[in-house]
């Protein structure tokens, strides 16, 4: 029989595996003699025990029994005990902080005897009385399945009828009435009345908290956290302490620098005369943390000396929950604090200018997600005009959006393509699904460690919260601002996460100081920390990794931008980009033509139209490496819409007109051309080897430009790509066609020119061949969006709108095998790929140059993998550098950086 139980003064933090994030840290404050409510924890192995066999494993009563005598002892009182009750509370805690989505009870012990023995030994039956009511209010909704509304409009009805703005204001006998209603409702809704039993009230609870990991709430989570599925959840029991004993008592939560910007300094909430669970539910405004200083200057003394304890010990940001019971401190949980974009790099950048941390340190707390969001437009603050209210800068960003009232709308609103925002008096974990839908979080109560802004930080969603200024009224569905302004559901407004301002109406948008910082080291003063920050994390990264970052560019101007953003070259320039607008007349041309001559002509047209684009763009990228693909779209792409067109010419024959020649020509062409599925049909190097011509029109246009830029002091080095290759012999002839046409230009100039040929890995076929292909091939690149359609054998532009919503919700996969590379199926084909490739050539270059190139988790992938290079679109390019540093830190350290 394996161990299930640890006293709090067994573990430490690196047992948050088996602990849980919550057991760990506190056995780790215990063990660094702050003062931390005796307890103990039910590891996360008993949960897991628990969920596979639906019961708990033998033993782990008996370790709990042993534990909570133990706890008896050092308290010299008994749980539940009639004359002087210990309370304890239930807490969960996973490996990975998951606030608010799993179960908690409070005041474990109080039954209709023992709470007449707290009013009496406490000489307060107001806390008496509100601490029993919590913990039927807790029970009856976690354990016993009643809904937590039922219990809310009964607390609602009580203060409407006594005039009273919050709890604070019922006296005893309100609450003890209230503990009756409660008691009834339960017994009405599930048939059996409260449990008295304290031993059964801790048995329920425990098992209550093992079966939320499962919840929906906890499920839904997870899946947008990437956290596994199989951890569980350790349980907390610990010995209560009460911020509810009146004025010289309450809770707060505590960060050791500002979650929001990173700034130094103790930022955090408090609220006299309540527990821990009032402050984070915002159902109560807190007061900032400066305040405790006045109201108790040896508490807050106290409380400072831990915080700095903590940070050094923690080498980062901790976010702390504590109560103070009756002048005396305690200290009820640490971790490492959620922070938003911002803070995360300059919290980096501070912490290793003090020591705490070195450089490869910083670079491992930041992430390319989080460039990112820096990087997304912000207000513009000149054409704001004035904000209908102003609340607590929760999360930063900007968004904009139709004001909606609950989860539900805003998932069904968003769903439909609109952009919401989620207007609550408070959020709790319920409203988990709405704030994932929409794109800004705004509340009327609560501060930066309410439910709201905490977990909307986590998920880099804009949030503003405790917007006293606006009454929010969810069931007349509508916000009305101080000056008397009614926001009605489905208004959009603005909300500013940076300031805490909200607009009526839609605010125009800006570029993030970060943006212009990056292009031509413009940044504004106010922000100039986090575009320090963000230099010097990518200063680092550019210094440690291994891989380097190209962009995917199709004109001059998005090469320059790639560049200023840090590119080392071109790893896609998709020439059929070059063939639309006032070009595609001639592709038409090359199309209809009936003869040889006539598609020799239309070619020629094309060629000096070909020349100028590459002859730019080489320019631009001059010294770095152009990869420019051949075309590769299917022809009729390229001709007008059959429908339309047959509509066009059955009107002109319906009024007796003689329809368009032309019209006709072409909608016969796009008959002829049409295909069931064109993906899988004539494209790609199939174009190249039945469409004469083409490929040496191309293949021309790239060598003169190449000349060009050789005879003007330039040094192009230009590569050609012959995309949908699937068999060696197909890119033996085009190569073969390649170097005809380059000698052609070579002789014609009279400088040599000289382009290496290599292919796109796009289908599974040219993975599992790679050795063979290599023979022809001097690089690789692979082009995981079309590898990934033909590997799963998904259209992507039909199935992301058909079942990837239904796919994610039911944990098919965690998220798009389009946004983020398929490691097992795809990836294999991969790995395959680049081990036959090199095998055959060893200094064969591999890239990849899907948006795949772009995305974080890819960019790891790609590294481990092998390749030489990622590409990407021009404003991904940071986010790549920065993930490729990371990459190669993980690499080094062989751990995860996360």
């Amino acid at each position: 029989m394996g161990r299930y139980v640890y006293d709090f003064t067994e573990g430490g933090r690196d047992m948050a595996g088996l602990l849980g994030g919550k057991g760990a840290n506190l056995a780790e404050m215990t063990r660094l003699g702050l003062p931390v409510p005796p307890g103990f924890t039910l590891t996360t192995e008993a949960c897991r025990a628990f969920l596979e066999a639906g019961s708990t494993p033998a033993g782990l009563w008996e370790e709990v029994s042993a534990h909570l005598s133990a706890l008896e002892a050092g308290a010299g009182r008994v749980l539940g005990q009639p004359d002087d009750p210990l309370l304890v509370s239930v807490r969960s805690g996973a490996k990975f902080s998951m606030p608010g989505m799993m179960e908690t009870i409070l005041d474990i012990g109080l039954n209709d005897e023992s709470v007449l023995g707290l009013a009496k030994v406490s000489g307060s039956e107001r806390f008496a009385w509100d601490s029993y009511r919590r913990l039927v209010q807790m029970f009856g909704s976690t354990v016993m399945g009643v809904d937590s509304s039922r219990f809310e409009r009964a607390l609602a009805l009580l203060r409407d009828r006594r005039g009273v703005r919050d709890d604070v204001g019922l006296a005893a006998s309100d609450l003890a009435g209230l503990v009756g209603t409660y008691q009834d409702l339960i017994r009405q809704e599930t048939g059996v009345p409260f449990p008295q039993s304290p031993a059964e009230q801790l048995r329920r609870a425990v098992l209550a908290v093992f079966q939320s990991w499962n919840g929906e709430r906890a499920r839904l989570y997870r899946r947008r956290e990437h956290i596994a599925d199989d951890l569980g959840t350790a349980v907390t029991v610990q010995r209560m302490v009460f911020g509810n004993l009146g004025a010289d008592s309450g809770s707060g939560v505590a960060f050791t620098r500002d979650p929001a910007t990173g700034r130094p300094g103790l930022y955090g909430d408090y609220l006299p005369d309540a527990q821990g669970e009032d402050v984070v539910a915002g159902i109560r405004n807190t007061v900032p943390l400066a305040e405790l200083e006045h109201v108790d200057a040896t508490s807050y003394d106290a409380l400072c000396t831990h915080v700095r304890t903590l940070e050094r010990h923690y080498r980062d940001l901790c976010d702390i929950e504590f109560t103070i019971e009756r002048g005396t401190l305690w200290m009820l949980q640490t971790r490492v604090g959620k922070r938003t974009a911002e803070a995360a790099f300059v919290l980096a950048a501070e912490l290793a200018d003090e020591g705490l941390i070195t450089p490869d340190e910083a670079l491992a707390r930041v992430s390319g997600e989080g460039l990112a969001r820096l990087m997304f437009p912000r207000f513009d603050s000149s054409a704001a005009g004035s904000a209908l209210a102003h609340g607590v800068p929760a999360s930063p960003g900007a968004a904009v959006g139709a004001v909606v009232f609950d989860s539900g709308q805003a998932v069904r609103r968003a769903a439909a393509g609109e952009e919401v925002v989620l207007v609550r008096q408070e959020t709790t974990p319920d409203d988990l699904p709405g704030m994932i839908a929409a794109q800004a979080v705004l509340t009327s109560r609560g501060g930066k460690t309410s439910h709201a802004a905490v977990v909307a930080r986590g998920m880099g969603k804009v949030c503003v919260c405790g917007a006293e200024e606006l009454t929010v009224d969810t069931g007349a569905r509508r916000l009305t601002a101080a000056d008397g302004t009614v926001i009605e559901e489905g208004t959009v407004v603005s909300v500013d996460g940076s300031t805490g301002a909200v607009y009526a109406g839609a605010v125009p948008m800006v570029d993030s100081a970060v943006i212009r910082h990056l292009e031509d080291g413009r940044g504004d003063g106010g922000t100039r920390g986090v575009v320090d920050a963000v230099s010097r994390a990518l200063a680092r990264a550019d210094a440690v990794r291994r891989l380097d970052v190209r962009a995917n560019a199709d004109t001059p101007q998005d090469a320059e931008r790639a560049r200023r953003f840090g590119a080392q070259g071109v790893g896609l320039c998709r020439t059929e980009h070059m063939f639309l607008g006032e070009r595609r007349r001639l592709v038409e041309q090359m199309i209809l033509a009936r003869t040889d001559a006539e598609r020799e002509r239309a070619l020629a047209a094309l060629l000096p139209l070909q020349r100028q684009d590459f002859a730019g763009i080489l320019r631009a990228m001059d010294g770095l490496p152009v990869t420019i693909r051949l075309l590769d779209p299917p022809l009729h792409e390229f001709l007008p819409d059959p429908t339309e067109l047959a509509v066009r010419i059955a009107s002109a024959r319906a009024r007796g007109e003689e329809p368009d020649a032309h019209e006709v020509e072409l909608l016969g062409a796009v008959n002829r051309m049409h295909e069931e599925n064109p993906m899988l049909g004539l494209r790609g190097v199939r174009l190249g080897l039945v469409v004469p011509g083409l490929v040496a029109m191309q293949v021309r246009a790239i060598g003169e430009a190449v000349a060009e830029r050789l005879l003007a002091g330039g040094a192009p080095e230009a590569e050609i790509m012959v995309p949908l290759v699937g068999d060696v012999r197909e890119l033996r002839l085009v190569r073969e066609e390649v170097q005809r046409v380059l000698g052609e230009v070579s002789r014609e100039v009279g400088v040599t020119v000289r382009c290496p040929v290599g292919t796109m890995i796009e289908l599974p076929r040219a993975a599992l061949t790679a050795g063979r292909i290599a023979e022809e091939a001097e690089f690789f690149s692979f082009g995981t969006n079309d590898l990934t359609q033909t590997t799963w054998g998904f259209s992507r532009d039909d199935v992301e709108a058909e079942f990837f919503s239904a796919y994610l919700d039911q944990g098919v996969f965690a998220t798009s095998p389009f946004e983020t590379l398929d490691r097992e199926g795809v990836g294999r084909l991969v790995g395959i790929a680049v081990a036959e490739g090199r095998a055959t050539r060893p200094d064969l270059t591999i890239g990849v140059c899907g948006e795949h190139g772009g995305d974080p988790d890819s960019v790891h992938f790609f590294h481990a993998a092998g390749l030489d290079y990622v590409s990407c679109s021009p404003f991904r390019v940071p986010v790549a550098r920065l993930e490729a540093g990371r990459a190669a830190l993980v690499e080094t350290e062989g751990s995860d950086s996360r």
